[in-house]
Formats: C-alpha cells, sequence, structure tokens
C-alpha cells in the first residue's frame, strides 16, 4: 500500500458495497436495494450522521439522473415514434418486402440477422423480435431454416450486436462513458460507442459464422411442409407467455413495445392511410439513414459538420420527435394530433422509466465513489468529497497486473458477472467505473476498456447467455426450448467475445 494513501471506514464501506453488489447479480437477485443500503453505509461512514446519509441516499439518485437524464429523453422520444409507427403499421412495411428474397434457409440466416440488427439499432431488439417473428421467421423457415437456427440469429443480432453497442440511441455507451467519466477518466459518449460499434461487429460477426457452421447442416430444401410443422409447434407455453415473462421480469420491461400502443389506424384500407403508410416505412429509415451518415462522417473526418458528443443524441432525438409528429398529423389529422402526440410522449417517458429507473440508485452508488460527483451527493463542497475508487485503487496498484490482457478480460469477466441478473445494463456503471479507474493507471485506453465491459455485461445479460433474459422471448416466437438457444449460442458468443477483447486489447489499447 502507497504510504501517502491513508484509507478510512468510507473506503471499506464502498468497497464492500461493491463487493454486495457483484455478489447480488451473481445470485440473479435485484441490486437496486443493495446499492440503496451501500450508499447510505458509505455516506455514514464519511459524515458519521445520520441525518447526511438519509440525504446522501436521495442525492445520488438526483445526481444520476441529472447525469443520465438525456438517455430517458431519447428513448422516451424514439418510443413515441415507434408507437406512432405502429398506428399507421409502417413498422410492418418496413421490413415486408425482405420476405421476397428468402430464397433458401442459407440466406433466410443471414437476412434474418441483417433486418434484427437494422431495427434493433434504432428502437432497441424487442420491437425486432415480433416484427421479425411474425413476418420474416415463417418465410424463413418454409425457405428451410430451422427455428432454433432463427432464434439464434436473431438474439445474436439483436440482443447481441445492436443492443451491446446500442450505437444509434447510446444509452449503454451514455451509462459506460459518465461512469469512467466519474472515475476521473477523461472519456466522452462518443468515444465509447464508436469503441462499442467495433467490437460488437467483430464479437457478432464471429458469432454468427460459428453459430450459422453449427447448424448449416439442418438447413433443408424449402417445403410448405417445414411451415406447418413448425407451427403446429410449442414451446415453453407458446411466443405470448414468453413475451408476458420479460414484460414482467426480462431485460428492462422492453417487452413491452410488443404489445403495441393506442392508435387511431388500426387499418389501411382506408387509401389515404395507406399512401401514408408506405410514405412513413419509407421515409423513417431514410431520415435514420441521414443521422448514421452525419455520425460516420465526423468518424471518418469528413468536413460535413457532423455532430460531437452530446450533439449526436440530440439529432437523433430531435428527429424521433419530428417524424413522430408528422407521422402522427398523417394518422389522426391536425386536430387529434396535438393530442395523440402529447400521449405519445408521454408513454415514451413511463417506457423509459421503466427501463432505466432501476439504473439510477446503482449508478448513484458508483457515482458516489468518484470525486466530481462525490461532492454533490455528500454535500460537501467540490474538492473535499474523497474518490473512493480512484483512492483504493491508487493504494494497491502494486497489486494490479500490468498487463494489458489480463486487465481487458478481468474487466470482461466483471461484466459478464454483473449481466448475469439478465438485465444487461444494471452492471454498466461497474464496468465504467473500473474502466475510468484502472485504464490509467496500466496504460489502457478507457474508452476502450469501457466498451470491453460493456460488451460483457450486454451479451451476457441483454438476451444471448441468460435463459431468463428477454431470450425468452425470442424462444417462444421461435417456438424452441429457452435452454437450448442458450446451449447453441454459447460457445459461437464466448468465441466472439474472445476474439473482440483480444482485438481491443492488441490494436485499440
Amino acid at each position: 500500500m502507497q504510504a501517502d494513501i491513508a484509507l478510512g471506514p468510507a473506503h471499506w464501506a464502498y468497497l464492500a458495497g461493491v463487493l454486495a453488489i457483484v455478489l447480488t447479480m451473481v445470485l440473479r437477485a435485484n441490486v437496486v436495494v443493495p446499492s440503496i443500503l451501500a450508499t447510505f453505509l458509505v455516506a455514514l461512514a464519511w459524515s458519521r450522521s445520520p441525518v447526511s446519509a438519509l440525504a446522501s441516499v436521495f442525492n445520488a439518485s438526483l445526481v444520476a439522473a441529472r447525469e443520465l437524464f438525456n438517455i430517458f429523453l431519447v428513448i422516451a422520444l424514439m418510443t413515441a415514434l415507434l408507437n406512432a409507427l405502429k398506428a399507421l403499421r409502417s413498422d410492418i412495411r418496413m421490413v415486408e418486402p425482405f420476405r421476397m428474397v428468402m430464397k433458401n434457409g442459407h440466406t433466410a440466416y443471414f437476412i434474418l440477422a441483417a433486418i434484427t440488427y437494422a431495427i434493433s439499432l434504432f428502437f432497441w431488439p424487442t420491437p425486432a423480435v415480433p416484427l421479425v417473428s411474425t413476418i420474416l421467421l415463417p418465410a424463413a423457415i418454409a425457405a428451410g431454416l430451422p427455428p432454433l437456427a432463427g432464434a439464434m440469429a436473431i438474439a445474436i443480432a439483436g440482443q447481441g450486436m445492436a443492443l451491446s453497442s446500442d450505437y444509434v440511441i447510446g444509452v449503454a455507451p451514455g451509462i459506460s462513458a459518465k461512469a469512467a467519466a466519474a472515475a476521473g477518466a477523461a472519456v466522452s459518449a462518443a468515444a465509447v460507442a464508436e469503441r462499442a460499434l467495433l467490437l460488437s461487429l467483430i464479437t457478432g460477426s464471429v458469432a454468427l459464422v460459428l453459430a450459422y457452421v453449427s447448424v448449416r447442416k439442418q438447413i433443408r430444401p424449402p417445403s410448405p411442409s417445414l411451415l406447418t410443422r413448425w407451427q403446429g409447434r410449442t414451446a415453453d407455453g407458446g411466443a405470448a407467455a414468453a413475451v408476458e415473462a420479460v414484460d414482467h421480469g426480462g431485460n428492462f420491461d422492453k417487452a413491452r413495445h410488443a404489445h403495441g400502443t393506442s392508435g387511431a389506424a388500426t387499418a389501411v384500407g382506408d387509401a389515404r392511410l395507406e399512401r401514408w403508410s408506405r410514405l412513413f416505412a419509407l421515409l423513417t429509415p431514410l431520415a435514420f439513414g441521414a443521422v448514421i451518415a452525419a455520425l460516420v462522417s465526423r468518424k471518418l473526418g469528413a468536413s460535413l459538420g457532423g455532430p460531437r458528443g452530446g450533439e449526436a443524441a440530440a439529432l437523433v432525438g430531435g428527429t424521433a420527435a419530428l417524424l413522430m409528429i408528422l407521422v402522427t398529423l398523417a394518422a389522426e389529422g391536425p386536430r387529434r394530433m396535438l393530442d395523440v402526440s402529447a400521449r405519445h410522449i408521454t408513454d415514451g417517458f413511463v417506457f423509459a422509466f421503466k427501463a432505466m429507473g432501476s439504473v439510477l440508485p446503482i449508478a448513484g452508488f458508483f457515482f458516489v465513489g468518484a470525486g466530481e460527483t462525490a461532492a454533490q451527493i455528500l454535500g460537501v463542497a467540490q474538492g473535499k468529497a474523497p474518490s473512493l475508487l480512484f483512492e483504493l485503487i491508487q493504494a494497491y496498484q502494486h497489486m494490479i497486473p500490468d498487463n494489458h490482457v489480463l486487465v481487458g478480460f478481468g474487466v470482461l469477466l466483471v461484466g459478464m458477472i454483473t449481466g448475469i441478473d439478465g438485465s444487461g445494463f444494471a452492471g454498466l456503471p461497474l464496468t465504467g467505473t473500473l474502466a475510468g479507474a484502472l485504464g490509467p493507471v496500466v496504460g489502457f485506453d478507457p474508452a476502450t476498456l469501457a466498451a470491453v465491459g460493456q460488451m460483457g455485461a450486454v451479451w451476457t445479460g441483454g438476451g444471448t447467455l441468460i435463459a431468463w433474459s428477454s431470450l425468452i422471448a425470442v424462444a417462444g416466437f421461435a417456438r424452441v426450448p429457452v435452454f437450448d438457444v442458450v446451449r447453441a449460442l454459447l460457445l459461437p458468443v464466448l468465441a466472439g467475445l474472445t476474439v473482440s477483447t483480444l482485438c481491443a486489447v492488441l490494436l485499440w489499447r
């Protein structure tokens, strides 16, 4: 231990809180209560005042909400847009044309993955699951693709590749970057998102190829009888039960999208609504394609005035808000548009807080371990608050292996452990904080290290390796046992995570 680092009761209380949260995740229990109790004990150990400690519990969630509100806002606006599109059935029209190109099981496998990935990038995986499963999966099975292979393609592309990078909506990289920055590292959400996108593509490509190799011999020649046989199957109570299970206890309640929302135009028999439905089925992907082009232009250094930092989230949210108003205007007319648009936004915020609300007390606990945010939480002047995690690492940095491979895989393992609870995002405050604290000590780029931890947490808990995550909805729609899907995905996903972590260590550290 370094002589100039004096560790006190607050440091040990913080370390005990981190260990308790990790243990709770291993036991598959919710970590909100342990996070609140740990925050109280840390504040009590620091201030020695029960009154101040109680106030710190409130302040921790308030600070976390302030730091993460932009994420809530983007989720709300994107959800509002999705709800508006459902009213015109434009969401369905966006994927229907791909049924015609599924000529055999081999092409169907990769088409399922590509469409699931595209939808999940913009709206998270849950809307992709019912859309792809209802519209494309039956055509893929009739083309000769085994149901298990379809479930694997959907899970890898949606719950794995798209959700782990979360490049468009930016929830995951936003949480990781905030936690890393709070730990003292100069990390932006854009940097984490860029690294996470590359790592997710590497992980997903390896997993998709290995999964395809494992099932390619089971692909059959196209036949309507394959679809008839599949439609007579049930798995774990059927698709509806699977969605209901996720809705009550899975990955951030994201399956709530699958049930649809209120909207006036439930049928498109009217010629006017038919035209609007087709228009927005084309306009929506074009608009977000332009957003992606603007984001990529900045990454490539093009002088097109691409958005920087938080402007990327603002561009996505602003585009979603404007499209939502236009879609609602087309579906409801000028008068009802005012009320229905407001209702869509309200529903979006309800979903956002259902999806992310439990993250606030968790993030609040990890923020109390960082000097910059600890001052606000503990109610002391800036500069007088402790930097608990940084000081712990400084005190024991001689015990940390100066080996980038060990550190990279260590953070990956921590992320996978936090994903055991089946949520995927709950562990990001921990992995981000570790990345921000460990990265500068061992000379590892904190943004890359945070992205590695993000891969472990989301690929595990987001719905590829844990049966009690939203993977149960994928298995239910595909009508295959969820544990069969877990077993089939285990080696491909672990191989993908290994390859991507090695790339992070060797190429981008």
